[in-house]
């Protein structure tokens, strides 16, 4: 079978995984935990084969013309090289992995069936973006994973969190969507084509005749799908959905879309220096103010969101500064262990109850119910960290190491104050990663007080995941000697200054952390409030959903307040209370756009209700209102209807006379 044949298999599969499912869900539901497994670890098999043909040489590229689309044809085209094989191997790595553990985490949730069947289709959407070499077929995959991050973060649509959740998300990437689309079309016009091979000629011959313009508007798409500055307030937001679907959505697919477009296309951004320092000045914007907000934060889903939008910070800085390796290399790493810290909260908030690390930090020998959880979640935030010899230090290493190439002048592949900026921010957020990743490890694993409840042993299928997705987070980063092959022939290897200030910063961040915390171990007060119902033990999903729904961190029948032993709070000061609602960006953006809109609404309803409706109505009045008059006229009395004819008769002769005399 030939690598092109094998290539259009990888997304297909999850696709008719997904339809099969939905079909069969209701009728034959021992079939959907089977038809929600194979399909991506089959699409995973393929795309390791397919990366192995690959083997980082030239790229595979195969296209179909189906019918005839005018000037600018529509092609069903493949386009792969290393980058687009090493990104669908993590998308179906994760995404099985996902699968598998939410057979457990959703066992008894009645809309699992459905859920599978999402969580397949957006697999099956980020694959063809992954493996798409035209545009158009890219934008497809593109949009279908956005509907599909709507019903799948509202999954608990019975909670007000989710519904609101699920439909900012929609709006918000939309906001971005709209600008995006007419710079694919902007940009087709200048190539004459959607090809990417084409598009990426037309821009090394100099025929792109508006590249800022394009790069701007594409810009806009790229900071709604991958929850850059200033369009990434849905994502935290996001965390109403359940566990697994955070995962999903964070390492492997939508966010990591925007940032693999902009690696895909980078020669078109290159071309504007103006975009390259937007872009930096986005990235570092994104990575400082995410790593603030992720160190004031109690849910610990929202830390590890806040954590996942500073991560794509990185990445795109990478992308500021013309390497797309680095990018790339970032985001195969932080695939792995960012999916491990999600997939290891889920059952860290199954076994306490709650999201609060406020709760959690009252809890004593949590970490001793969870052992998986914590070995693993240990590994991926030393990881996160970047501390070595884990495989976020080498990826992160590679960024900061691109920057510093950049900033001093080694290369001119971006401006050099895109190198500086990205440089700069990135050693900051450094420090931040490292604190706020020691302050959730303290707080959840080392917390004091109560016994942590006890739920029984977490299904196999869950925990054993977590060791599966622990290994690359420790020994993924090793693999940059090989890795170049596929990265351009870029080299990887860590450089001695950037290694240094980085890994410093880190073990600064997380040692003053450890000292703050020291400092703040008082327990916080109890503050009963009667009887709160039990989680259920049997479903975790379960015990996520009320957990959002209740909101209140909540502790067996002991609800508490937001802990002012909080080492964040210590850290950040008069910031920890502003940091911890985003900056306020939600509110300013209800001043700046909801609010209008909702006014703009409300004008058009009055006008139509008013003014519109008016006329509707009268044109359907007047003919009543005749109606009514000539039905008066009908009295039934012959004498009646004798005197009018003789009145009229008398008229029409008098005016015949009047007629004649005046001629």
């Amino acid at each position: 079978m030939t690598t092109t044949t094998l290539a259009v298999l990888v997304p297909l599969l999850p696709f008719l995984g997904a339809v099969t499912g939905l079909l069969l869900g209701r009728t034959a539901p021992g079939f959907v935990r089977p038809l929600a497994v194979l399909p991506p670890l089959a699409s995973l098999v393929i795309a390791v084969l397919v990366a192995v043909r690959q083997g980082g040489d030239q790229a595979v590229s195969a296209a179909t013309e189906l019918t005839p689309t005018g000037s600018v044809p529509i092609e069903l085209a493949l386009y792969i090289d290393g980058f687009a094989a090493l990104v669908a191997v993590l998308v179906g790595v994760v995404a099985t992995c996902v699968q598998i553990y939410s057979t457990g985490y959703l066992r008894d949730d009645p809309r699992y069936p459905s859920y599978a069947a999402l969580v397949s289709l957006f697999t099956s959407a980020m694959l063809l973006v992954v493996y798409s070499g035209d545009l158009i077929v890219l934008l497809v995959g593109w949009e279908v994973m956005g509907i599909c991050s709507y019903f799948l973060v509202g999954h608990y649509w019975e909670t007000p969190e989710a519904r609101a959740a699920s439909l900012k998300a929609f709006l918000v990437t939309k906001l971005g969507d709209v600008p995006f689309l007419i710079g694919l079309f902007a940009l087709a016009t200048d190539a004459g084509s959607f090809r990417i091979t084409t598009v990426l000629g037309t821009v090394a011959s100099g025929g792109l005749h508006h590249p800022t313009l394009i790069a701007l508007l594409l810009l806009a798409g790229v900071a709604g799908k991958s929850a850059q500055f200033p369009l990434h307030t849905w994502l935290p937001d996001a965390m109403a959905g359940p566990t697994p679907v955070s995962a999903l959505i964070h390492a492997a697919t939508m966010v990591a879309a925007g940032v693999y477009f902009v690696a895909r296309l980078l020669p078109v951004f290159q071309a504007s220096a103006a975009a390259m320092t937007v872009l930096a000045v986005m990235a570092a914007v994104t990575m400082a103010g995410s790593a603030l907000a992720a160190l004031a934060q109690d849910d610990i889903k929202r830390v590890l969101a806040y954590s996942t939008i500073g991560q794509l910070g990185y990445m795109t800085g990478a992308l500021a500064v013309g390497d797309r390796g680095a990018a790339v290399f970032h985001l195969l790493a932080h695939g792995a262990f960012k999916a491990l810290l999600f997939l290891a909260a889920g059952v860290i908030i199954h076994a306490s109850g709650t999201n609060s690390l406020a709760v959690m930090s009252r809890m004593k020998d949590l970490r001793t119910r969870v052992p998986d959880a914590y070995w693993t979640m240990t590994v991926a935030l030393l990881a996160l960290a970047a501390i070595p010899p884990f495989s976020g230090f080498f990826s992160k290493e590679a960024v900061l190491g691109a920057a510093e190439h950049v900033a001093t002048g080694h290369t001119e592949h971006a401006p050099g104050a895109a190198g500086w900026i990205v440089l700069v921010a990135g050693l900051i957020t450094a420090v931040l990663t490292a604190a706020y990743a020691t302050r959730l490890w303290l707080l959840a694993f080392r917390g004091r007080g109560a016994e942590a409840p006890d739920h029984g042993r977490q299904p196999v299928t869950m925990t054993a995941v977590l060791w599966v997705l622990a290994v690359p987070s420790l020994a993924f980063g090793l693999l940059y000697g090989p890795l170049p092959d596929w990265f351009d022939g870029r080299d990887l290897t860590p450089v001695l200054t950037t290694s240094v200030l980085g890994t410093g910063l880190a073990l600064v961040g997380g040692l003053v952390t450890y000292g703050a915390w020291r400092q703040t171990t008082v327990l916080a007060a109890r503050v009963p409030l009667g009887a709160v119902a039990a989680h259920p033990e049997s479903d975790p999903g379960q015990v996520e959903a009320e957990a959002i729904a209740s909101h209140e961190p909540v502790f067996g029948d002991v609800a508490y307040a937001s802990d002012p032993a909080d080492p964040g709070r210590l850290l950040l000061g008069p910031l920890h209370r502003h940091a911890a609602v985003g900056f306020h960006l939600d509110a300013v953006y209800t001043v700046l756009f909801v609010r209008p809109v909702q006014a703009g609404a409300s004008l058009v309803r009055f006008l139509d209700r008013e003014v519109v409706d008016t006329y509707v109505r009268a044109a359907g009045a007047l003919p009543r209102w005749l109606g009514a008059a000539v039905r008066r006229a009908q009295t039934g009395n012959v004498q009646t209807y004798v005197s009018a004819l003789l009145a009229g008769t008398v008229v029409l002769v008098v005016a015949a006379l009047l007629v004649a005399t005046g001629a």
